[in-house]
């Protein structure tokens, strides 16, 4: 699940206004200016930061105004601990967006950040502002339980497996400063995720759409597939060629994607929120 932490390059960031998300949102680029923009919130993998989410930022930029989430432990943050529950670091970001307002806003997520975009999007919900739809990115559905201990491994299993699954920029690996950085928080994101357990019956109301390699080791499309079980709105799964970071060859597929689920038939206005309890179709 990992991925390296490219630098985020802070005085590069293009901010419209400060972000009442404080730490927690990094927005990479100009938004529209209608003033009726989506909030798009990306949600990185295990290991990941929000700079690696860049790219699918420009890409959207004209759609929607796109805020990646910073988890603790890494890159600007890397001082502050890494948040080893994953409903506990839902929580906390549904926090950091409610500066935001009632405003309506998708969530992406890809990984671990697909499960943890899932409990957002149901503690958003419950907060009276369900998201207009969920982006759930290489990762099997919530209720698809493998029993994985990569974070109980010690530091040399660990580099093992970064370097197995190809994720990480050799660099990286070969840097024992950096290493000393990086590890308590890809090692606490594994923990959030490979100790999770997903309430059952757990559901949202709003349109999920399940993006994954048709290689991917991490997950099968079978169990991308189970993310229909999750919703009451539509659900759709759509394949790419590769594994877990088919992402790195298919931006501006996905991105288009997202584009016209955010926007349907190129329209300013953005597409409705769900309501509770609505049928699927």
């Amino acid at each position: 699940m990992t991925r390296e932490f490219p630098s985020d390059e802070p005085s590069k960031i293009r901010k419209r206004r400060p972000s009442p998300g404080g730490s927690w949102l990094r927005h990479f680029s100009v938004p529209p200016a209608s003033g009726r923009e989506i909030l798009l919130v990306v949600l990185p993998h295990a290991g990941g930061s929000a700079g690696y989410y860049r790219a699918l930022a420009d890409s959207l930029s004209q759609s929607a105004e796109v805020a990646c989430v910073q988890y603790p432990g890494r890159q600007d943050r890397f001082r502050e601990p890494p948040v080893l529950d994953l409903m506990t670091l839902a929580h906390r970001i549904a926090e950091a967006l409610g500066g935001e307002g009632n405003r309506p806003l998708a969530v992406f997520g890809h990984s671990m950040g697909a499960t943890v975009g899932f409990e957002l999007s149901r503690i958003l919900e419950s907060n009276g502002n369900p998201p207009v739809a969920l982006f759930a990115s290489g990762r099997r559905a919530p209720g698809r339980v493998r029993h994985e201990v990569v974070h109980q491994l010690d530091d040399t299993a660990l580099l093992t497996e970064l370097r197995a699954l190809g994720g990480t920029n050799g660099a990286v690996l070969a840097d024992d400063e950096m290493l000393r950085l990086f590890l308590p928080a890809i090692r606490g994101d594994y923990q959030a995720i490979e100790t999770y357990r997903c309430t059952p019956g757990a559901s949202v109301s709003c349109p999920v759409t399940a993006l994954v390699g048709d290689c991917d080791p991490r997950v099968s499309p079978d169990e991308a597939r189970d993310w229909g079980r999750h919703t009451s709105g539509r659900f759709s799964l759509r394949l790419f060629r590769g594994g877990h970071f088919y992402l790195d060859d298919h931006l501006s597929s996905v991105a288009d994607l997202v584009r016209s689920t955010l926007v349907p038939d190129g329209s300013s206005d953005p597409a409705p929120r769900p309501q509770t309890g609505q049928s699927r179709s």
